[in-house]
């Protein structure tokens, strides 16, 4: 595992929390959370860990231009940009979506921190971001591109190493929960759990896709690869990878009930603020869990959270999270 690129700049470790006023709100088993949304950079998440390790290689490389994608809101586009700033390079985002006369939250931080965005069709994403990469060669520059999410073999290192640094902190949950959708933080998780010895179970919320496909297609093949770059002869399948895809409500950023009362629960009994995408849908699926007694009483059941607190400030979810 040496001599793989890394660049420290995330704010680790990130403290791990007991949640005894949730926990009790529940009346269910012993809750924790572990802050990624603590990392540090431009309000954290937890692309900043991915990014440690793909902003190294591209500098590796000799890039001066990181291209990525995301929705409009994305998360990851945020750290990415402010990723470039903190390393000197150019920054292009291609956000699917159609540009907003009066951008909000992340949209907002993106043009503070100078990308330059294209937007895109929806179904167009991958097939926008490789011309923008042609161009940005034919004008001169080397462009690094970034997968959607930051998840690839590279990007998922952060997260390999995160389950190195859970095993440091002494805590030892019975599981794991986490959001679960480009499949580059439970994969990590999944081959870190396996190298540093959590014998406990990382169970991955997905946010828009079926089961089958996350755990066997994307979470699966994509941990495999990953132990691959490390050097590791270690293999997965869909039967090693837990994932619910119950809580997919009406698709990826729609916010409904359950992601509503999730936000409102969490922060009226823990002042931990969730956002209306990711970790407000996986505590959705959390505390519909702990309901349906999912978890044994006397079971340690960390949350993870990956940040995006800042999507709370769209202006799509305002009125729906204003307490009536």
């Amino acid at each position: 595992m040496n001599g793989i690129p890394r660049l420290h700049f995330a704010h680790l470790p990130t403290p791990i929390e007991a949640l005894p006023a949730l926990s009790a709100r529940l009346e269910g088993p012993a809750l924790l959370v572990k802050r990624d949304d603590q990392t540090g950079l431009a309000f954290g998440g937890n692309k900043t860990r991915k990014l440690e390790f793909l902003v190294a290689d591209a500098r590796a490389r000799g890039a001066d231009l990181l291209i990525t994608g995301g929705a409009a809101q994305s998360n990851h586009c945020r750290q990415t940009a402010a990723a470039a700033v903190k390393f000197g390079l150019a920054c292009t985002l291609v956000l699917a979506g159609e540009p907003s006369q009066h951008p909000s939250a992340n949209l907002i931080l993106d043009h503070l921190l100078g990308a330059n965005i294209v937007w895109t069709a929806n179904d167009a994403r991958d097939e926008t971001m490789l011309r923008v990469e042609e161009e940005a060669r034919a004008a001169g520059h080397t462009p690094y591109l970034i997968p959607y999410g930051g998840s690839n073999e590279i990007g998922a290192l952060g997260y390999v190493f995160a389950m190195q640094e859970l095993m440091a902190q002494d805590v030892h949950p019975d599981w794991i929960v986490v959001a679960s959708s480009s499949g580059g933080t439970q994969a990590g998780m999944t081959v870190g759990a396996r190298l540093f010895g959590y014998q406990g179970r990382i169970l991955g919320i997905s946010i828009d896709k079926p089961e089958v496909e996350l755990s066997r297609d994307i979470v699966a093949d994509l941990a495999t690869r990953t132990a691959r770059h490390l050097g590791e002869s270690l293999s997965f399948v869909a039967r090693d990878i837990f994932a619910n895809d119950n809580y997919l409500g009406g698709g990826y950023s729609v916010m409904a009930e359950p992601e509503i009362e999730a936000i409102r629960l969490f922060a009226n009994t823990e002042a931990l603020l969730l956002d209306p995408v990711y970790t407000g849908r996986a505590a959705a699926g959390l505390v519909d869990l702990i309901r349906q007694g999912f978890f044994g009483p006397d079971e340690r059941v960390l949350f993870w959270h990956t940040g995006g607190a800042p999507v709370l400030f769209a202006d799509q979810y305002a009125d729906d999270l204003l307490v009536k």
